[in-house]
């Protein structure tokens, strides 16, 4: 089986499209690890493309967010006015979809959640402390989270030390059942200055995991964020990956 797995497409509909074009013939099913709406300009149109597709989705605290499970005085402000807007403009079917998605998820010998296994909607796990914590809170190999915008491979090594490896792009790794916790990137919205779109393909049949990067037209999307008043700070941000 092929996975085409995604995690934060945050409402960025020309983001969202590159990776489908890119990882187009390649995959079987999508894993998407959550946040579909929240910062971006499409969010009807990036669920209406999701739910079209064979997918299990899990939910982010964006998606949260906006079906007011969060407060969003915990988000900043810039956060708070697209959460607000996004509530404004989702339409009734999508709001559904988004009602009804799990929190994590065990499939294929994988544990998947938005944050981390032991907080799968809000924690972030940013570094090896926090990587090591989360190794107990799951009993599978492998553990793919989203939540951060930065693809990184976490892997627990025999002393019980946690190592982190940045990704290679275009080559697989093979998953010989090591222990590790695998954030493929963000879709929608980079975080560790590299602008473009993040994605990774996973095959259970080669026991593969290849992270991926696909440039797509930023402009378009930030043209479509300054049409609906979005905050300056958020459209600036794509153009960078910060």
């Amino acid at each position: 089986m092929r996975y085409l797995v995604i995690s934060d497409i945050h409402a960025n509909l020309s983001a969202f499209d590159s990776v489908l074009k890119d990882s187009q013939g390649q995959w079987d099913m999508i894993w998407c690890l959550g946040d579909v709406v929240g910062y971006g300009p499409d969010p009807n149109e990036c669920v209406a493309i999701l739910r079209q597709t064979k997918h299990l989705c899990l939910t982010g605290n964006h998606d949260w967010a906006v079906l007011g499970r969060l407060d969003i005085n915990t988000f900043n402000e810039d956060a708070r006015s697209a959460i607000a807007w996004t509530q404004s403009v989702l339409i009734e079917d999508n709001r559904a979809f988004l009602e009804q998605l799990p929190s994590s998820a065990e499939e294929d010998g994988f544990t998947l959640a938005h944050g981390s296994p032991r907080q799968p909607v809000w924690e972030y796990i940013m570094d090896s402390p926090t990587a090591a914590a989360n190794f107990e809170y799951f009993m599978t190999p492998y553990c793919l989270v989203g939540h951060t915008h930065s693809p990184v491979v976490f892997e627990l090594v025999d002393d019980g030390d946690v190592v982190p490896h940045l990704p290679v792009y275009e080559q697989p790794l093979p998953l010989n059942g090591q222990r590790l916790i695998i954030n493929p990137g963000s879709v929608g919205q980079p975080r560790d200055f590299d602008p473009r779109a993040a994605y990774a393909i996973l095959d259970t049949g080669e026991m593969t995991w290849e992270h991926r990067r696909i440039e797509y037209p930023i402009v378009e999307t930030q043209e479509r964020m300054s049409q609906s008043g979005l905050p300056f700070r958020l459209i600036a941000r794509l153009q960078f990956g910060w």
